[in-house]
């Protein structure tokens, strides 16, 4: 059976394929779809949002130990967070096979940084494989689990954002079912005492020396002899990319198997080849290992750090070429930055709290991190998920240290940010008594990633009824007394309730709950917002005396006539009413959609 997949919908086939029984992560883009496809499997695979990546892996930790094939998948940033568990898990070892999926995004098209996580897997002393399309991904995930269990290791499989999102023909098998390994209590194995932890740091160094070994004879790792006059070392997307621009002209030696990489293998290549490129994406990983056998190659002297190793870089930086392009004059291209939804419920709350003056507003990861553009300046920094609170607490004990400063701290994040480490950081607020205001904007969705549930939605990844979470009871319980929820579309209550924040002395919450606008509202969400989405404004261009007030509010649906002098209000609008409410002259008016 033949199908067109992704490499994110090729993993969730290998997955299925490979008699996986349990899967968990946090979405996070590139990754985000692995998750979903797998939860489509649900027959046979218990597939969980968690609420954040470290409690992803260790779900997947206590899965595997338990007898369960298990996969956890996330984007590059999320391993940062699950990290913990990785590193001491690596030196258990598995019971039944464990995965853990990394998407990286060379060219940082949606994340904060553009680390190479190739280097967990060396850091971490675990094995490691990369696919370059969607049939890869899905072989290699099976290939993965068969690694894991023979070798007793966790295994990371490095996917990038091209390979994660390009479309391939993948050839589909059936389901193997492997059963559930017995658990059998081994506490030298498995209870990381330093007496037990020192044994299993040695049995890692064997492992790896095992790993290497596999590494020099598998077939992931193979030989394409042509010319031998260059040759070319690449891994993952890197190596469609060099095929484009050399084709058959030059050798390839293609690496699927990286961490620990076949020494043996890459002395036999490089030693044949006359000048030898090694092609990969942001840090010098096989480059560094090419060097330290004694070869000279062209790698990072020659192909940028940063970005996607395209076939245009490439073709730029060995042959000096560019592909052709259609000329049109740049400085006429008017730039068009994202913007907030029309509609969406953050709106009214950045256009309130950028008016306000000595105030650092603390961001947070999320669609909100737009309130930091024109017209709403309302947002200073942002650093991680969940980072927002911590951080502006730091910043207003500072403040607070200075007798003679007027500056107060706004933390802002998301409902979903919250839950993934916002807790902790807020429970920081309360134990060391600084007067951080936060601000939890919640949209009752994980908004930016495609609308994943959230332990405040409701309901499970695979459509399961769960307990919500009720954000307010859970912020009341981390000990802030001092809290509001607000419609943040209602303009006069959230001005007041930012006035009423500031005059505090003591820590303090505003919860604004409204509905993302592209949601799909559930039962629950039609009784609470009764009417939310079925008005929407229009512009009495009679009364409208064109002073531009409206577009302050930074909606996509208002716009300005030049011609006539008058806002308009196009048919995106959903009825928010806060341009209407901006208006001097009263010239918008809501009406039924």
């Amino acid at each position: 059976m033949k199908k067109l997949l992704t490499g994110n919908e090729a993993i969730a086939r290998g997955v299925y394929e490979a008699g996986v029984k349990y899967a968990s992560a946090y979405p996070g883009t590139p990754s985000t779809e692995i998750l979903e496809n797998i939860a489509t499997y649900k027959q046979d695979i218990l597939a969980e949002w968690a609420p954040n990546e470290k409690v992803a892996l260790e779900a997947v930790i206590g899965a595997s130990i338990a007898g369960a094939r298990a996969i956890a998948s996330m984007k590059h940033v999320g391993v940062n967070v699950a990290a913990d568990p990785l590193f001491t898990y690596a030196y258990t070892g598995v019971n039944a096979g464990m995965v853990l999926i990394t998407a990286d995004e060379p060219g940082q098209h949606s994340s904060q940084n553009e680390q190479d996580n190739r280097n967990y897997a060396k850091f971490a002393k675990v094995a490691m494989l990369e696919p370059t399309d969607s049939q890869e991904c899905k072989d290699m995930v099976k290939t993965a689990f068969e690694v894991s269990e023979e070798f007793d290791t966790p295994v990371i499989i490095r996917m990038t954002t091209r390979v994660c999102h390009a479309k391939a023909i993948v050839e589909c098998g059936e389901r193997q079912e492997v059963g559930f390994k017995p658990y059998v209590k081994d506490v030298k194995k498995y209870l990381t005492v330093p007496a037990h932890a020192r044994g299993l740091r040695v049995k890692v160094e064997e492992r790896l020396h095992k790993l290497r070994q596999y590494s020099n004879t598998t077939p992931l790792n193979f030989i394409e002899w042509n010319d031998t006059k260059v040759g070319v070392i690449a891994s993952g997307a890197c190596y469609s990319y060099a095929k484009e621009v050399f084709g058959n002209t030059v050798s390839y030696l293609k690496l699927g198997f990286t961490h620990p990489l076949p020494d043996e293998k890459i002395k036999e290549f490089a030693g044949k080849v006359e000048k030898l490129y090694v092609i990969e994406e942001n840090d010098p990983y096989i480059e560094e290992q090419v060097r330290i056998l004694g070869f000279d190659c062209l790698g990072k002297n020659l192909f940028p750090y940063n970005g996607e190793m395209t076939s245009d870089i490439i073709r730029k930086a060995v042959f000096g070429q560019e592909n052709p392009a259609i000329a049109y004059a740049e400085n006429k291209v008017v730039p068009r930055p994202p913007a907030l939804c029309a509609g969406c419920p953050h709106r009214g709350f950045f256009y309130q709290l950028g008016k306000r003056k000595n105030v650092l507003v603390s961001g947070d990861i999320g669609c909100y991190t737009l309130g930091f553009a024109e017209p709403y300046n309302a947002m200073d920094y942002n650093i991680c998920m969940g980072a927002s609170i911590s951080c502006g607490h730091g910043a207003q004990q500072v403040f607070s240290m200075q007798k003679d400063s007027p500056m107060r701290v706004v933390a802002v994040l998301g409902d979903s940010t919250f839950f993934h480490t916002g807790v902790n950081s807020l429970l920081d607020v309360t134990y060391n008594r600084s007067n951080t205001i936060t601000v939890i904007l919640d949209n009752r969705i994980t908004g930016m990633t495609g609308h994943q549930e959230n332990p405040g939605s409701g309901y499970t990844l695979q459509g399961m009824e769960t307990i919500p979470v009720d954000i307010e009871k859970l912020v009341r319980a981390c000990g802030i007394e001092n809290v509001k929820t607000v419609n943040p579309n209602d303009l006069a209550a959230m001005n007041e309730a930012l006035d009423w924040a500031l005059s505090l002395d003591a820590p303090s919450v505003i919860i604004t709950r409204w509905p993302c606008v592209l949601k799909k509202l559930s039962q629950q969400d039609k009784e609470e917002f009764r009417g939310v989405f079925k008005t929407h404004c229009s512009v009495d261009t009679e009364v409208c005396v064109g002073c531009k007030l409206c577009l302050k509010t930074g909606c996509p649906a208002v716009h300005f006539d030049k011609t006539t002098k008058k806002s308009n209000i196009s048919g995106d609008c959903v009825g928010c009413e806060v341009c209407l409410q901006v208006c001097p002259k009263q010239a918008i008016k809501k009406e039924e959609a």
